[in-house]
């Protein structure tokens, strides 16, 4: 069953053309290979990466979702915690360490969708 709604497609990593074929080659639980990306899509062949170097603006964008991290874990620890200042660059640095394969992936995606030059549309059946 094809992916038509783009939320459930980017949050899977589904192709921004047809929205079916996977961005990348392994799921996320599988961290050795986390970062391995396909080339093009497996249903209609867009291209992933447009030209070289694209995905460095995609650093922009997981730097943003880091810092909506720390924010939102450092007010959740002040508000219920009050903990000492190591106990939040321990828990915030533990967060991010353990969120680094997903934002990597979604920076990706999220930027692959905005600056990729895709449009949605669904492949013939």
């Amino acid at each position: 069953m094809p992916e038509k709604n783009l939320k459930a497609a980017i949050w899977h990593g589904k192709c921004p053309r047809c929205r079916q074929g996977s961005v990348f080659k392994y799921p996320l639980h599988n961290l050795s290979k986390f970062s391995q990306m396909n080339q093009e899509c497996p249903v209609c062949g867009a291209s992933f990466e447009p030209e070289p170097g694209f995905y460095f603006g995609a650093m922009f964008v997981s730097y943003a979702l880091n810092v909506v991290l720390f924010v939102v874990v450092g007010l959740t620890l002040y508000f219920l915690l009050h903990p000492s200042d190591v106990i939040y660059v321990i828990i915030i640095g533990l967060a991010a360490l353990l969120l680094t394969p997903f934002f990597f992936r979604l920076s990706r995606i999220l930027f692959l969708y905005w600056f990729g030059g895709h449009h949605y549309h669904p492949p013939e059946q």
